[in-house]
């Protein structure tokens, strides 16, 4: 029996609130034993000082500044034809990246503005509905992008593994990268990623990207 869109979508309804209840389990988890050890594990043994951590946070939001000309270019090049799958995948990944917001949460440490901090000023806690630098922990920004662009790719290319591992592969080690620098608590992440997963899995739903 041929799958109907709106059987499609219910589908993807259910497995967006199946994994919005784990993300809220797992945050909670985090929030209450995992986030406080972990930052003040990377702030005594000074992880944050390897460079290669803060090096793999520079992508993401290199990536989202040059989605614009990306779509641009690509919006020239729908007027000679059809896209290219990649095109189109692409096109969808530049989309999908244009999202996130912060929900309030004093960051790991103190990075600018002398903005409040777990390490810095010994605050931590959420503070829904407020917005601003000094709040701007949850979910991560970074994490978002990072999913909202990568899990296109994957839905898009899944017979290619080699381009799969590698975009796992990189997507893990910036993940990682954005808790070994204090920039953000374990369950920022999380959420970010969550997010990121989900807007991604809209995105490509919309596109059709999982028909070959």
């Amino acid at each position: 029996m041929r799958t109907t869109p709106e059987r499609e979508y219910r589908t993807l309804l259910l497995r967006t609130l199946i994994a919005t209840a784990f993300c809220i389990g797992a945050v909670l988890i985090c929030y209450f034993w995992i986030d406080r050890p972990v930052a003040f594990f990377v702030y005594d043994h000074r992880i944050n000082k390897i460079q290669v951590f803060r090096w793999l946070t520079y992508p993401p939001p290199e990536v989202q500044n040059w989605s614009a000309l990306a779509l641009t270019i690509l919006m020239v090049r729908r007027a000679w034809g059809s896209f290219l799958r990649w095109q189109k995948t692409l096109f969808v990944a530049c989309l999908s990246l244009i999202v996130g917001d912060v929900f309030g949460r004093y960051w790991p440490e103190t990075w600018t503005h002398d903005n409040s901090s777990l390490i810095g000023t010994g605050t931590y806690g959420f503070h829904p509905f407020q917005r601003g630098d000094d709040v701007g922990s949850f979910p991560s920004g970074h994490a978002t992008r990072i999913l909202a662009f990568a899990t296109v790719w994957l839905i898009a290319i899944p017979r290619n593994r080699i381009l799969q591992v590698v975009v796992i592969v990189l997507s893990a080690s910036m993940l990682v990268s954005l808790v070994a620098m204090n920039y953000h608590f374990v369950s920022d992440v999380i959420a970010g990623s969550v997010l990121g997963g989900i807007v991604a899995m809209y995105a490509a739903q919309l596109a059709r990207l999982q028909t070959p």
